[in-house]
């Protein structure tokens, strides 16, 4: 295992100490991968291991939609590693929204890229931006069940139900 740790909130840690160069963190972000049972691995050019995140590894920290509302509008996510990732047929937004508990909203999450396996790599929302987009939701059903969400390049995305 290397002594790499990504928080919750996006940062990431190398023997206990935060990795402040945002050039370097954009190099090994580039180079973190996922393994068909789910596991994260940084694989560099000199040595390869399992590395541990606490939730996921990228945060999604900005919004901007583009286009007219509705199906036709783009919407496209800016991660702290400076990534830009607009949600479709490509990248989807995903959130826990059908859950019975009523304790707090759902996170949406955003497929950064693919993983090996059913295990993708992916961005939290942070709540700001969670904002924005209930913002932009609208009533729509998935699978017979009301709910609200967002459009974008023509998908939609449930993000809860209707109050």
């Amino acid at each position: 295992m290397l002594p790499f740790l990504i928080q919750r909130d996006g940062t990431w840690l190398y023997r206990g100490s935060a990795i402040k160069r945002k050039a370097m963190l954009c190099m090994f972000s580039s180079m973190l991968t996922r393994d068909r049972e789910g596991t994260y691995w940084l694989k560099t050019p000199m040595e390869q291991g399992i590395i541990q995140v606490e939730d996921v590894p990228f945060v999604a920290v900005e919004l901007d939609f583009r286009g007219t509302c509705g199906r036709q509008q783009n919407l496209c996510f800016r991660t702290n590693m400076d990534e830009l990732i607009c949600i479709g047929p490509e990248h989807s937004l995903s959130c826990d929204w059908d859950r019975p508990s009523e304790d707090c909203a759902a996170v949406p999450y955003v497929q950064v890229r693919d993983g090996e396996g059913n295990f993708p790599i992916l961005a939290r929302v942070t709540r700001a931006v969670h904002y924005e987009l209930a913002a932009l939701a609208v009533p729509g059903h998935v699978k017979g069940q009301p709910c609200l969400g967002v459009w974008s390049q023509d998908c939609f995305f449930p993000l809860s139900r209707p109050a």
